[in-house]
């Protein structure tokens, strides 16, 4: 009874607010007490007593009574922070308050004219007064997160006779969590995690100004300003906070001790507090001032988290830190006897985001997960991911990181080395089962999505198969599944309708074409099964090279022309799905999903290079443990077959995250075009593998009668090309480079994901946002 008188005191309370015409003076502290002083139990129930029509009102209609609650909200804060809180009266003060700042920040944020207010001069100040922003807001904030008995435990005895100077305390002291620079692990306590979580999340409310200004350049000219302040050295905190979110993400083991079940018998206060964390460590290093570029080489730099994030470089730390990361990606895979008797965590995009921030902003860090086969335990449940999410509209963000990722780390040369481990993994997915490397695992779930994927992923075709380019010299031995799959690519990519219905279609061709190559030139020995295939559907190769020019063929083709790409059907020999495996499902109808910035062109996003151009030339040891003996040439004197090839290509202006890939206006294909990129195709190195080993196959099959493909690829791998190719072409790697539109893109998805996570309370959910627009599947 006693919880309902509270809240109907504290709805009243609300009505008096928003239905005062005049102004409420500051002064009258009976007033303002009914606020903070009610035990509102949780901040659902602020979210369900303060309607937003309430709030919008009052901000139009009586603006001075607003602003007069947020600086009563804010001067509680700031006393309770001085006081270090020590009696449960005042935690809960702290808590109400920051609740009610939690609901109203988003509609100051959503009108232009009320977004300077937390950064202007109090009422009745000059203008080289104290500013509200600075030591009345957001310092204040870093405080709470390290106040002895509320949000971190005491070093010594306190209480509400004995509090610790918040002033003079250390809180490199009270770190979070041991992990990178700190030993101790405190003990858990959920009252403190639970107070923790809601401290932060009026932070990241703080910071989600971003939200509300439009995807175009100019209106993220200048850097968010809370951001900016969090991650200053005005922040005496930084420090201590960034280590505390870094290794409370990386630490945290949702599975525990390992009880089947254990999850549903306690509740998991650390949870909630991980992934807010993460939330908030992603978007202060998603800034602007954030690219490691503004990382200078003595380690200074704008932003403090960058700095930090940039300048960890101990072996340990970063084991921990990838193991941590590993050890949350991999958990939506663990599979048991038991059906949900282990926790799943549901933050895994926030997770590929920092994970992304890492490898971006630390190469060392990157170099450090490709020097060994850990990077595989980063690859199988990214594939995971973008398997599973193929068929959903609502999840093409997570397709478009975990492409950005595997993009990234392709463009180092391990990352195609480490691909030959062989895949014992066995995580069901409805791929086709194999027996072969992570490489294979690779091609076929990449083929899994072009083929079966929704039709808005095209803008990522590219992408996918610049993947399997850059990784292509370095696979030694591909299966006879993958090796289909690139074949069947080919064949669909190579139909003349595809072609001609898009000035960038041929690029496809161009890619796999150079795929083949990449193998036959410096990996012929251990892929009999893809030269066999090659050799099975010669006829592909053929038809391309005799691909017709003239008018009347291009008609022809076009008539044929799909709304969809279609893939030509499977080979029939497919085999069958693994076992345990769930088709990949579309998103449930009221499925809500945010838009996505223009996702930038390939060659935006890429710089061609010759392998490990910025290290020294490979030794005979290096090239004898790859297999790759390769003909390093100058970037700049490498020919990127695909250039130039269509002037109509810098016409193509894709708009949002639907941009596409063979609709370009009123463009048509002529004879003049198409004669311009075919005389290109890289063929003659396949065409001269087909003329030697064609009528070799043939010779063997009549002569011994043979019907069974084993002996063929048992001759096929004892065979050699040796001094019958064209001379070796130089390996040409597409690595990543940091754009403006890539930024822009990771700010969107970013802010997008963080707005459908926080759906309890919905924090966002009913303001006017202008970052994305919010659709219902």
């Amino acid at each position: 009874m006693g919880n309902t008188d509270t809240k109907l005191n504290f709805r009243k309370a609300v009505i008096q607010l928003t239905t005062k015409t005049q102004p409420i003076e500051a002064n009258d502290e009976a007033f303002w007490e009914q606020f903070w002083s009610e035990s509102v139990t949780c901040i659902q129930d602020v979210f369900t007593l303060i309607p937003a029509a309430e709030i919008r009102a009052l901000r139009e209609e009586s603006p001075s009574n607003l602003a007069t609650f947020c600086y009563k909200a804010v001067e509680k804060l700031v006393a309770a922070a001085e006081s270090g809180c020590p009696s449960q009266r005042e935690q809960q003060t702290v808590l109400n308050c920051v609740r009610l700042l939690i609901r109203i920040l988003p509609y100051i944020f959503e009108d232009p004219d009320w977004r300077g207010f937390f950064w202007s001069t109090l009422p009745g100040q000059s203008e080289d007064g104290e500013v509200f922003k600075i030591n009345s807001k957001l310092s204040l904030f870093q405080d709470l997160l390290f106040c002895p008995d509320f949000t971190v435990a005491s070093s010594r005895k306190t209480g509400p006779d004995n509090p610790e100077d918040m002033h003079s305390i250390d809180s490199c002291e009270y770190i979070w969590e041991a992990g990178v620079g700190f030993a101790h692990s405190p003990p858990h306590n959920s009252y403190h995690d639970q107070n923790r979580t809601e401290i932060l999340k009026l932070l990241l409310t703080c910071f989600s100004e971003t939200m509300y200004l439009p995807p175009i350049a100019d209106a993220h000219v200048h850097p968010n300003q809370w951001i900016q302040f969090f991650s200053s050295t005005e922040n005496r905190h930084a420090l201590p906070l960034f280590t505390s979110m870094l290794n409370l993400v990386c630490s945290y083991d949702p599975v525990g001790y390992g009880v089947p079940y254990n999850h549903l018998m306690f509740s998991d206060h650390r949870e909630p507090l991980v992934e807010i964390a993460l939330q908030v460590l992603c978007v202060t290093m998603e800034n602007d001032s954030n690219t490691a570029q503004n990382v200078s080489v003595d380690g200074t730099g704008n932003n403090l988290f960058v700095n930090y994030l940039s300048r960890i470089h101990r072996e340990e730390d970063f084991t921990f830190i990838l193991k941590g990361i590993t050890r949350l990606l991999n958990n939506p895979l663990a599979q048991t006897y038991l059906p949900g008797s282990t926790k799943k965590v549901q933050f895994h995009q926030e997770l590929l985001v920092l994970f992304w921030k890492m490898c971006d902003i630390n190469k060392k860090f990157m170099f450090y997960v490709l020097k060994s086969s850990d990077v595989l335990d980063i690859l199988v449940p990214i594939l995971y991911f973008l398997n599973d999410a193929r068929a959903d509209q609502s999840r093409v963000g997570l397709m478009h990181i975990g492409v950005f990722i595997l993009l990234l780390l392709s463009g180092e040369r391990n990352f195609g080395v480490r691909l030959n481990k062989p895949y014992s993994v066995r995580v069901p997915m409805d791929i086709p089962i194999f027996t072969g490397t992570h490489a294979d695992f690779l091609i076929i779930v990449f083929h899994k999505i072009i083929t079966t994927g929704h039709q808005r992923l095209q803008p990522l075709f590219d992408c996918l198969l610049t993947i399997i380019v850059n990784v292509s010299p370095y696979l030694k031995t591909l299966s006879m599944v993958a090796s289909t799959k690139l074949l069947h690519l080919l064949e669909a990519f190579s139909t003349p309708w595809f072609l001609f219905a898009s000035p960038t279609n041929h690029h496809l061709v161009f890619f796999l074409l150079e795929v083949f190559n990449n193998i036959i030139q410096y990996q012929f020995d251990g892929n009999s099964n893809l030269v066999y295939t090659i050799i099975r559907k010669r006829n592909v190769f053929h038809q391309l090279a005799n691909l017709p020019v003239d008018h009347s063929a291009i008609a022809k083709a076009m008539t044929k022309r799909g709304k969809k790409f279609a893939a030509p059907p499977q080979d029939t020999r497919d085999p069958q799905t693994m076992e345990g495996a769930l088709p990949a499902a579309e998103a449930e109808p009221g499925t809500l999903k945010t838009s996505l910035a223009a996702t930038p062109r390939l060659d935006k996003m890429t710089e061609k290079s010759a392998p490990d151009e910025n290290h020294k030339t490979p030794t005979l040891k290096e090239i004898a443990e790859t297999g790759v003996a390769q003909s390093v040439q100058p970037a700049n004197e490498i020919q990127d077959p695909i250039e130039d090839t269509s002037k109509a290509e810098s016409d193509i202006k894709p708009k949002s995250d639907q941009s596409p890939t063979h609709v370009t206006g009123n463009w048509v294909a002529s004879p003049e075009w198409v004669q311009s990129w075919k005389q290109k195709l890289p063929l003659q190195t396949i065409m001269r593998m087909l003329q030697v080993l064609v009528p070799q196959v043939e010779k063997i099959c009549i002569d011994k009668g043979l019907t069974d493909e084993s002996e063929i690829l048992k001759f096929l791998q004892h065979g050699t090309l040796v001094g019958l190719l064209p001379v070796p072409h130089p390996i040409l790697i597409r690595k990543y480079q940091a754009n403006s539109g890539t930024t822009m893109w990771f700010r969107t998805y970013l802010w997008g994901v963080i707005y459908l996570r926080n759906v309890d309370p919905p924090v966002w959910y009913d303001t006017n946002v202008k970052l994305f627009e919010i659709q219902r599947v």
